[in-house]
Parts: structure tokens; sequence; C-alpha cells
């Protein structure tokens, strides 16, 4: 009952009268060993769209932007992005998960930085050889 009013708070970015959006921004520190505030987490995660979780490990390396790529991600992607881009998406993904989260973050920071645009993004990601072997 006490999470009665922030919920329906969170939940007015979707229902807004005559069209319009309204993005809301939230933060929430977890893994603090709080059980209430794992419960608090739980019960309000459902209400985002996109969440992005950062990664002490990766600060602490010096790793800017310090995001967990393997927790973060938007939902329900496959509504907002072509066939082409949710391929680029998996491919991605699967060579990501055959390295750590400090390599993988390097990696990413490393292409984003190379290239001038997202397509061109893409376009490296399915010409890469790992693109290759996956599709082999």
């Amino acid at each position: 009952a006490a999470l009665h009013r922030p919920k329906r708070f969170f939940g007015a970015a979707r229902n807004l009268e005559e069209g319009g959006s309204l993005t809301i921004l939230a933060t929430a520190l977890i893994d603090t060993g709080s059980r209430m505030d794992e419960v608090i987490f739980e019960e309000f995660k459902g209400t985002g769209n996109c969440e992005l979780h950062l990664d002490r490990s990766l600060a602490e390396r010096r790793i800017f932007p310090a995001i967990d790529i393997y927790k973060s991600g938007t939902r329900k992607e496959e509504l907002l992005l072509s066939e082409k881009e949710l391929e680029m998406m998996w491919l991605l993904r699967k060579a990501m998960s055959a390295l750590g989260p400090a390599d993988s973050t390097d990696l990413m920071i490393e292409r984003i930085t190379n290239t001038k645009s997202n397509a061109e993004f893409m376009e490296l990601v399915l010409a890469s050889s790992f693109a290759e072997n996956v599709r082999a």
C-alpha cells in the first residue's frame, strides 16, 4: 500500500491524455544488503522501459561510462528496431558475452568512438569476422 502512490506517479509516463509524452528518470541504489531496498527495487522494476545498470568495478578501473552492458537494456526493443538492427544487437550481445565486462566495454567505446554514426557502427558489427562466424 505504501508503494501505491509512487507506482501511480511512474505509471503516469504512459498515461497522458491527448497524447504527448512524459519522461521520468528514477534511480535506485541496490546491493546495499537491505532487504527493503531489494523489495522496493523489484516492485518498481517493471514500470520502466529502460534499465541502465552501472558497474562499480568498471568505475574503479577508470572505464567510463561504467555501464554494465549485460544488465542494461530496453524492454520491447523488437518494437523499436528494424530487423537489421535486431540482428546487429543479437550479434553484438553474443560477441560481448565471450568477453569480460571490462573488455567488452572497452571494445564498445573504441568502436563507437571510431564510427561517425549508428548506421556506420551497425555496418561494422554486421561485417565483422565474428558476425560471419556466428552466421556460418
